[in-house]
């Protein structure tokens, strides 16, 4: 193995090192020292690769998004000018394909759960870089349903409330489960979810035929049940 070849193992071990310790103890109670321990990495391999813990944190987050984008994007393989019902089918199937991620970044969701309950110093960093593009995406898609003249704010709270669904079918499945223990809403996995609050959405959203929405033919990605 050549040098840059080590040198790249150790950035990615630090990553992954890095990304479950902030998001079991929160950016303020890791330590550099416990993430290097982890990452069987000497303490300069911190300030080498990143300098700073400031900058691991932001790497941490920015590397874990980039490769759940990837593996989940959110056209989801449509192809050029698909309908914005498709789009936006495509959007949510992803969203919850990334929101139960079980993968090795699976930490993703627990370490920006913990960013919006306790800012860090790197929370205005998070929304630019990892948040702000997929959520201009979803805008864009639900001010094209809406219709011209849609107010700003409206499109806003529809695509916040799109977005609130998703996270309450995955994040509150425990609860889900219990509330309803003879009819799990969750039931059919995430291709009916996703078209069950498309469908909802679309209502919602006052688009014609919106109960008769049929789902486009999308590629199958492995677990996709709740």
């Amino acid at each position: 193995m050549t040098g840059n070849g080590r040198e790249d193992e150790t950035r990615v071990r630090l990553l992954d090192a890095a990304g479950e310790i902030f998001s079991c103890k929160g950016y303020q109670a890791a330590t550099v020292r416990e993430i290097t321990k982890v990452a069987k990495a000497n303490l300069a391999a911190i300030h080498y690769h990143f300098g700073s813990k400031d900058r691991l944190y932001q790497a941490v987050l920015e590397h874990a998004h980039r490769e759940a984008c990837r593996r989940f994007p959110p056209d989801m393989g449509l192809p050029p000018g698909a309908d914005a019902k498709a789009r936006l089918y495509a959007y949510v199937r992803a969203l919850l394909l990334r929101l139960r991620d079980k993968s090795r970044h699976a930490w993703l969701n627990r370490l920006m759960a913990r960013e919006m309950a306790e800012p860090s110093p790197n929370l205005s960093l998070v929304v630019e870089r990892c948040l702000a593009p997929s959520s201009a995406v979803l805008r864009d898609i639900v001010a094209e349903l809406l219709g011209p003249g849609a107010e700003p704010v409206a499109v806003a709270r529809h695509a916040q409330s799109v977005v609130g669904q998703c996270r309450h079918f995955v994040l509150d499945g425990p609860v889900l489960e219990r509330l309803y223990p003879d009819c799990d809403p969750r039931q059919g996995g995430v291709e009916e979810i996703a078209r069950h609050i498309v469908r909802f959405s679309l209502a919602a959203f006052g688009c014609p035929g919106a109960r008769d929405f049929v789902p486009p033919i999308l590629e199958p990605v492995c677990g996709d049940a709740l």
